[in-house]
């Protein structure tokens, strides 16, 4: 659409790689196929977005049957909170990175959502101004790629 978004990567740079933990963002041609919002801190950015609920959480343990996908807390298994204290998750766009059928360990959660603050490196997501954040997220549908 014309425009360059400024953006942060993970903070183990970019890698045609990818393992769990390692920080890294993968290379290539990645579809969204997925929005995430938080319903008690905006309205829904587009009508194919999914709140974010108390509970939800995205597996990220490999050993876990339901890893690289959003489920519901409680789980023994290791995870991140959808429903965050902070800011950070209230607009997530959820990438194909390793989905549906994960392989164990290739990494987990690639996603698009709000950065900390420019140059801030994230664990490998891909993080954007809020403004902006919400400027994409109301344009995408899903199938829309993002290419790294």
């Amino acid at each position: 659409m014309g425009r360059t978004l400024p953006c942060v990567i993970g903070r183990g740079g970019v890698t045609e790689a990818k393992r769990e933990g390692d920080g890294a963002t993968p290379t290539g041609t990645h579809r969204i196929i997925g929005m995430l919002y938080r319903p008690d801190r905006m309205a829904r950015p587009a009508p194919w977005a999914v709140p974010i609920l108390p509970g939800d959480i995205w597996s990220d343990d490999p050993a876990d049957p339901e890893y690289n996908l959003m489920t519901r807390a409680p789980t023994s298994f290791s995870h991140e909170r959808l429903r965050r204290a902070d800011p950070l998750y209230d607009l997530v766009l959820l990438t194909d990175w390793n989905w549906p059928d994960a392989t164990p360990g290739l990494g987990s959660a690639i996603f698009l959502h709000r950065w900390r603050r420019p140059g801030y490196p994230t664990e490998g997501c891909i993080a954007l101004d809020p403004l902006h954040l919400r400027w994409v997220a109301a344009r995408l549908e899903p199938g829309s790629r993002l290419i790294v």
